[in-house]
C-alpha cells in the first residue's frame, strides 16, 4: 500500500501544480452568519489570492446572477497575454441550512467545487475560501479577498488576512491580485 501510495502521491500533486498543499485535512472556517445571497450577487473583483493554476491573467473579476431554475450565473474574466478570456459557470447552495456554502463548476461534466463565502459585508468586501482533501492525508486550497471596486484598504486587506489566519487558512503564500490598466484595456 505504502508502495503505491508513494507512486501515486506525484500524479496528484501534478494536478495541484500552482495551488499549495497542506497535510492533513480541509479546515473547516466559521461562515457568514445569516448570509443573503441576494446581497451577494453582483459584480467582485479579485483583490488577492492564494496561487491557483487556473487563474493565471490579471484584471480578475466574476459577476453573480441569478437564473430562472434558481442556479447561479457565474461569469468570470481576466486579461491573459493582452487578450481578455471569459468563463460562464454554475453556482448552487449545497445546503439551504447553510446558505453561505456554495459550489460552483464551470463545466457539465465537473462536480462543484466549495465555494464559501466566510465573511462579507456585501458592499465592499468578501472572504471566500475553497478546499478540497485528497485521500484524507493533504488538502489543497484556494482563498480570495475580493472587492466591489479593484482595489481596497490596506487594513480591510490586513483584516481579512487576520480573519483567514484565526480560521486556520495558511494565507502565508497570499498575493495581491494585478488590477492595473484594466479598464483601458477592455
Amino acid at each position: 500500500m505504502k508502495a503505491s501510495f508513494a507512486l501515486f502521491l506525484p500524479l496528484l500533486l501534478s494536478f495541484c501544480s500552482a495551488q499549495i498543499p497542506h497535510w492533513g485535512t480541509c479546515p473547516e472556517p466559521p461562515l457568514q452568519p445569516n448570509f443573503v445571497l441576494k446581497k451577494f450577487l453582483g459584480k467582485w473583483y479579485e483583490v488577492a489570492k492564494l496561487p491557483a493554476q487556473f487563474e493565471k491573467g490579471r484584471c480578475i473579476e466574476t459577476n453573480f446572477s441569478m437564473k430562472a431554475d434558481g442556479t447561479i450565473r457565474v461569469a468570470s474574466s481576466e486579461i491573459l497575454k493582452g487578450e481578455l478570456r471569459t468563463l460562464e459557470g454554475t453556482g448552487i447552495v449545497e445546503d439551504v441550512k447553510q446558505p453561505a456554502k456554495l459550489g460552483i463548476s464551470f463545466s457539465f461534466l465537473a462536480p462543484y467545487s466549495p465555494y464559501w463565502i466566510i465573511s462579507t459585508d456585501y458592499d465592499k468586501s468578501a472572504l471566500v475560501y475553497s478546499c478540497t482533501d485528497v485521500l484524507r492525508v493533504f488538502h489543497v486550497d484556494f482563498a480570495w479577498i475580493l472587492g466591489r471596486t479593484r482595489t481596497l484598504p490596506a487594513e480591510t486587506i490586513e483584516k481579512a488576512k487576520e480573519i483567514f489566519t484565526n480560521s486556520n487558512i495558511d494565507i502565508t503564500k497570499m498575493i495581491a491580485s494585478r488590477q492595473q490598466g484594466c479598464d483601458k484595456e477592455i
